[in-house]
Parts: C-alpha cells; sequence; structure tokens
C-alpha cells in the first residue's frame, strides 16, 4: 500500500504489530449506517469478503464479539443454540462502545477493552483475507484468517442468514 494511504495506528494494528501479524489498509470513506456493504463497494471487495464485527450479550449481560460476512445478518437464536446461552442479542451502542473501547462502525475484533469469546461465521475461516475493521471509521485491514482463530481463540459458528 503507498505511504500516502497509511493511516495512523489504532490499538488493533498495535496488536497486530506486537504479534507479528501482516496487514494490509484500506482507508474508504465512511458513511454513517453504510457497514461493509458500503466499504466493499467503495474499495471493489466481495461483500462475502468484508467482515464486520458486532458486540452482543447474552442473558447474563455478558459480551462477546461475533465477526460476520458483511452481507449476512447473525441467526441469534442459532448463535445462542451452538454457543451454549440461552438467549443472544445485540448491545446498545452505548454498551458495544464500553466493551470494545471502538465507536460503533470502527470496531476491530483485535485489542478490544475488555476481553471477550470470539464467534466467527466458518465460512469466513475459508478465505484467505478477511477484510474487516481496523479500528477506527473508514479503515478495514486485510488479516488472514487464521489471525482471528489464532490470535484471539475464535471459535466457528454456522449463524448466517442472507439479508434481505
Amino acid at each position: 500500500m503507498a505511504k500516502d494511504k497509511h493511516v495512523s495506528e489504532t490499538p488493533a494494528t498495535q496488536f497486530l504489530k506486537k504479534n507479528q501479524v501482516a496487514y494490509s489498509e484500506h482507508p474508504y470513506e465512511y458513511v454513517d449506517h453504510g457497514g461493509a456493504l458500503e466499504a466493499a463497494r467503495q474499495l471493489g471487495l466481495e461483500p462475502r469478503q468484508v467482515a464486520k464485527t458486532l458486540i452482543m450479550e447474552d442473558e447474563s449481560a455478558r459480551p462477546l464479539i461475533v465477526v460476520m460476512h458483511g452481507d449476512c445478518e447473525v441467526s441469534t437464536k442459532n448463535l445462542a443454540r451452538q454457543i451454549g446461552a440461552k438467549k443472544v442479542g445485540p448491545c446498545s451502542p452505548e454498551t458495544a462502545q464500553k466493551h470494545s473501547g471502538y465507536l460503533v462502525g470502527g470496531t476491530s475484533p483485535f485489542a478490544t477493552r475488555k476481553k471477550m469469546p470470539v464467534w466467527i461465521e466458518a465460512g469466513l475461516l475459508e478465505l484467505p483475507v478477511i477484510y474487516l475493521n481496523g479500528g477506527r471509521r473508514g479503515y478495514l485491514i486485510g488479516v488472514p484468517a487464521s489471525a482471528l482463530s489464532g490470535l484471539l481463540g475464535a471459535k466457528p459458528v454456522n449463524v448466517a442468514l442472507a439479508k434481505g
């Protein structure tokens, strides 16, 4: 990536450097509520390659991270069943920010404020590179899928629902 496209470090990129994980940087023009689909459109990526990082919580308000294809929703019923919870749902933006340390729209699964279990849609692990948020709005990083399972202990789940 050209030097003029470099984005200043974030806790996520510092974490990856510390753990010697190579990543690529992909800045784009942040659009409110545009999400992974807007990022994929601007960067010319397949929406299935771009992952969104969601902060959710179980019935006891214990936070967890779900990494999902950008063009899919999470079946919270299937997620709860697969992780042994009674119920799972999204956190409020304020609660998500408190747990992750990142603004909603800029949440990375790396270097979160609070250590949380990470669940990743199994299909993402089949990709050689996953593009996900690098810890700032308008900033994706490309990382090997293995970085999520290796560094974060992300466990695969099958909870994707096609949007629509």
